[in-house]
């Protein structure tokens, strides 16, 4: 539609429209799309057909193939949570840059999609059970207690590694979106050995980075949970979890592409400086970086 629009010159002003037609089909068709793509790598191609009496994310788990009421009520968390907490995210300002080219939202959305798909980004979680996993055969045990965690933590530590899943670019305390899968996990699944593991983790790495004196923010961040949950409930495919991460990031990004159509905003442009003018800012004699 808004390509259309950009070719049948529509008025500016009108983009708004467009964008949110656009929208509106890419937010119905992902999660099909999503719901298909792990049918057909994991189980052997045999397709659901769509519930159109579910909501959105239930209709996804639905498609996936998990009839567990409480995986319904996970994906409604999980999409929640994973929409957009900030724009400055990678993935989202990803989706605002390429878009301010008044590209249509398919492709700004796409782009935003390639930038999520990076070990900082929309792979943390999946890094976070990779850690956990092999610690527990390190260790020799899927309940380790407070005291091994904390000596392997160290001696990840030690390595010159990260704890992943701790530790947040803007947030200053626990994201709150860990605290709500928290709150889920001793809901509905209190006595699940990893998600015990996952909070013993919480209790010990923020006072060992915080003696650090290094770390900005020693809490854990919204991957540090989000795996553990998928595989109390089966889903064990971790490359896929990155999918999931994206269909509900479609709803924050989408959302913000209308508003920026919508408000007009002009093509995203960096500021350029020249070789001189780093050096003068080096010598403290030009104040440009902070402008």
């Amino acid at each position: 539609m808004f390509f259309k629009a950009l070719r049948t010159g529509h008025v500016e002003k009108d983009y708004w429209e467009a964008t949110y037609d656009d929208s509106l089909i890419l937010l119905a068709r992902l999660p099909r799309l999503a719901a298909y793509i792990y049918r057909r790598k994991y189980h052997n191609g045999e397709d659901i057909t769509p519930d159109g009496m579910m909501d959105w994310s239930g209709n996804l788990a639905h498609m996936l193939g998990f009839n567990d009421d409480k995986f319904k009520e996970l994906m409604r968390l999980y999409m929640t949570i994973h929409a957009d907490h900030e724009g400055g995210n990678v993935s989202a300002h990803t989706t605002h840059l390429v878009g301010s080219a008044l590209s249509d939202p398919y492709l700004a959305y796409a782009a935003g999609m390639n930038g999520l798909a990076g070990p900082l980004h929309g792979l943390a979680n999946q890094e976070v059970i990779k850690w956990i996993f092999e610690m527990q055969e390190k260790l020799g045990t899927d309940l380790p207690t407070h005291d091994q965690i904390e000596n392997y933590v160290r001696q990840t530590l030690s390595e010159g590694k990260v704890v992943p899943g701790y530790g947040h670019a803007v947030l200053r305390q626990t994201d709150p979106r860990y605290t709500a899968q928290m709150e889920f996990g001793k809901k509905y699944m209190r006595e699940d050995k990893l998600c015990r593991t996952v909070w013993k983790i919480y209790e010990v790495v923020p006072p060992i980075l915080e003696s650090l004196g290094k770390v900005k923010n020693p809490w854990p961040n919204v991957d540090a949970h989000s795996g553990a949950l998928l595989v109390h409930f089966g889903m064990k495919e971790y490359e896929f979890y990155t999918v999931l991460f994206a269909v509900s990031r479609a709803m924050g990004v989408l959302a913000s592409l209308i508003w920026d159509r919508a408000l007009g905003l002009p093509i995203e442009r960096p500021k350029s400086v020249t070789t001189d003018l780093v050096k003068k800012w080096l010598n403290g004699e030009d104040e440009i970086w902070g402008e």
